[in-house]
């Protein structure tokens, strides 16, 4: 049973999958409380607030970021469980067991490739990195951001490559729709992100192209443990090694990039070069095959399976 079609097994009608994104972003709410009393409590004792952050510790604002996509993603699980009688592991695999193997390799994977990256554009432009090394900072920074950084990521996989995934799937009965309709989503929510602000509307292009790539990884290996790694990995690494004034995260990393926001090449070089080898090379590792299906095909009700409408 492919990864999509496994949703026939719980509750999949439209009103299921409405009400399960509601419970999930009304439980995520809360965990925004701890974030705006402290910025609050920051911004009366005159702290400067020129940064998302304004008199917070980068570490502590990291952390509290966190929490409301902690409790999202436990309120999927909920949702998942209790609203669609499916166990969670349908919405992560259509495997028999999660497969942490694949979990790594792209996280190591990309983490790898991000590094090149950076190291790339450091002997290109050494003048735009300043150092930014300092010991207990930094070690604080390590175990906030292995620790409950996969948090963030592992709610937006789930509930957009895994959730939406399923319920635009089997709802239409158009793995394309679903596709589609989950990159777009996924790109434009990033449309907040105080990056986009800073380079513009086209940035939105990346995002909504990464949905792309992320999808179609979903699709063609029935499941979220790859997507699972390269998110976590893009995400930690950007924390870890490069911070601006400007972006979404604001860390204690090693390096400050001090270079005026614009689009430049190394925005465009994962899309058009990094993107299509990470595919061609899983497409070899995990031999995908039958992509017009797995991408075009219709969604099939299983055999001895009615589609739970009620």
């Amino acid at each position: 049973m492919d990864f999509i079609a496994q949703a026939f097994t719980g509750k999949v009608k439209w009103h299921h999958y409405f009400f399960g994104t509601l419970l999930s972003f009304f439980i995520m709410q809360f965990g925004a409380f701890p974030l705006l009393f402290i910025r609050d409590y920051a911004n009366s004792s005159k702290a400067n607030t020129a940064t998302l952050n304004p008199g917070i510790d980068n570490n502590l604002f990291l952390f509290l970021m966190i929490i409301p996509f902690a409790l999202g993603l436990f309120g999927l699980i909920i949702a998942i469980k209790k609203i669609h009688n499916l166990p969670f592991l349908k919405v992560l695999t259509a495997r028999k067991q999660f497969d942490w193997r694949r979990t790594l390799i792209a996280f190591i994977a990309w983490f790898a490739i991000s590094y090149t990256m950076i190291m790339i554009d450091y002997f290109i432009s050494p003048d735009h990195y300043i150092l930014n090394f300092k010991l207990i900072p930094f070690t604080i920074l390590v175990l906030v951001s292995v620790l409950f950084l996969p948090f963030q990521t592992s709610f937006e996989e789930v509930y957009f490559r895994g959730y939406l995934m399923q319920g635009f799937g089997v709802i239409t009965k158009y793995r394309v729709v679903a596709l589609i309709i989950t990159s777009m989503a996924f790109g434009l929510l990033h449309g907040a992100n105080p990056e986009v602000a800073k380079l513009g509307n086209l940035l939105l292009i990346y995002y909504v192209i990464t949905g792309f790539f992320f999808g179609i990884i979903t699709l063609m290996d029935d499941g979220l443990e790859l997507t699972l790694g390269l998110h976590a990995a893009n995400n930690i690494f950007t924390a870890l090694f490069v911070t601006t004034n400007w972006s979404v995260f604001q860390t204690d990393a090693l390096f400050i990039d001090n270079s005026e926001p614009e689009m430049n090449w190394m925005l465009f070089v994962p899309l058009f070069l990094v993107y299509p080898l990470v595919l061609l090379w899983f497409s070899k590792k995990f031999a995908w095959k039958n992509w017009r299906q797995k991408l075009f095909g219709n969604v099939e009700i299983p055999i001895n399976i009615n589609e739970n409408i009620s």
